[in-house]
């Protein structure tokens, strides 16, 4: 279980990724675009992949496709809309401070939904992770935007339920074997994103403009690494570890976007922010070696096995 969490941590170090490549690669001023392109080419690049493993069996069945639809919505489609007009009103730290208050958001969630009770552990690892994301990206000056903060709360918050209901729900049946079921649920959620995004973009940002070859470039990276296999990783964990312990490891996101700042942008890190880092990578750790979950593959099973 342990390798488990350590590949589920992969998601938000790609994810980490991101600012580097958006500031680098992208086009300006096209972030809905940005989400659009990440989300709906890969997630029909999966459900393409599970066509060619098992056929029909790649669209959802019986009650998939509803749910496939709320997950899609809550991780993906408004997550990704809230973030950007989050990243547009506020400064990163903000937004990443809102971020990481997730963990304690998912316990209570999770206690609510799926009667299980947040360990002191994981609850002291949050609290830690917190202050060590504070300390990395918090600055003093920063402006505090009503509409901005309330859409990286109201992001944090659908991601977490999302978090909740996909521990909740577990992985379709009747794929071949729990990886393919991993592919779909995957490939579902990023479809059902993207295809909200459109819409969406072309409303706001209106047609896309041209795209040289290194657009094109952070595009496919974003794409296929940092969204179809990041999210694969993540959707892996969330399903079989206790929902708490996997937000706790998305606290590595803003850790790898500042040392990829500071290795490749020349940015340069504070003594506080290496304290901050050093305190994420702490409650990660201990976080991520809480008592582990036994996997499950029926929905009572799952719910009467699982701790926090």
């Amino acid at each position: 279980m342990r390798n488990l969490a350590v590949a589920t941590a992969a998601a938000p170090a790609l994810w980490g990724t991101t600012y580097l490549v958006t500031t680098e690669l992208l086009p300006d001023g096209r972030p809905l675009l940005a989400g659009t392109l990440r989300a709906l080419p890969a997630g029909l690049l999966l459900v393409g992949v599970v066509a060619a493993l098992a056929g029909r069996r790649a669209l959802p069945q019986g009650a998939w496709w509803w749910r496939a639809a709320v997950l899609g919505f809550l991780n993906i489609g408004l997550f990704f809309a809230l973030l950007f007009v989050a990243a547009y009103r506020l400064p990163g730290g903000i937004a990443a401070v809102l971020g990481a208050l997730g963990p304690f958001v998912v316990a209570a969630l999770a206690f609510a939904l799926l009667s299980q009770r947040p360990g002191r552990r994981v609850l002291l690892a949050g609290g830690a992770g917190l202050a060590g994301v504070a300390l990395l990206v918090l600055r003093s000056d920063a402006a505090l935007d009503p509409i901005g903060l309330a859409a990286a709360a109201a992001g944090m918050v659908s991601m977490s339920l999302g978090t909740v209901l996909g521990r909740r729900w577990g992985a379709p049946e009747g794929l071949p074997d729990r990886r393919t079921a991993l592919l779909a649920l995957t490939g579902w959620q990023l479809s059902v994103g993207g295809l909200l995004l459109a819409p969406v973009t072309l409303v706001v940002e209106g047609l896309p403009p041209a795209l040289t070859w290194t657009n094109a470039a952070g595009f496919g990276y974003l794409s296929l690494v940092g969204t179809a296999g990041a999210y694969f990783l993540w959707f892996r964990g969330v399903t079989a570890l206790a929902p708490a312990r996997v937000t706790l490891l998305g606290l590595l996101s803003p850790v790898v976007a500042a040392v990829l700042g500071w290795l490749v942008l020349g940015q340069s890190l504070s003594p506080g922010q290496l304290l901050g880092a050093a305190a994420v990578l702490a409650a990660v750790v201990a976080g991520a070696g809480a008592a582990p979950l036994r996997l499950s593959f029926t929905r009572a099973a799952a719910v009467r096995d699982a701790r926090v």
